[in-house]
């Protein structure tokens, strides 16, 4: 049997179970609009990214283009935490087991 990791790179991470969450992300009225984050991050880490590019839009002219979407909030929050645990999920892409 091939091993298919074979001459691939790999990258470990060492991750404390006690500094990891699952945090859902609400940023407009509408519930179906949340996404998830698998992160290490504080609260107020993500507020201090998020926030801004949220309310730029709320207080936008008409006039003045100011756009986000959950993957957009997302890579900011990379861009800014790049050695953070940062993992984005959608609602609808959470599996669901009833038993």
């Amino acid at each position: 049997m091939k091993n298919l990791t074979e001459n691939k790179p790999t990258k470990q991470i060492l991750i404390l179970k006690e500094s990891v969450r699952l945090v859902r992300i609400n940023t407009t009225s509408s519930d179906e609009e949340d996404f998830l984050l698998l992160t290490d991050l504080t609260d107020d880490e993500i507020q201090d990214i998020i926030t801004p590019i949220v309310e730029a839009e709320r207080e936008n002219p008409e006039n003045e283009v100011h756009f986000y979407d959950n993957e957009g909030l997302f890579w900011a929050l990379k861009e800014n935490y790049s050695r953070s645990l940062i993992i984005h999920y959608t609602l609808d892409g959470i599996d669901s087991l009833t038993i």
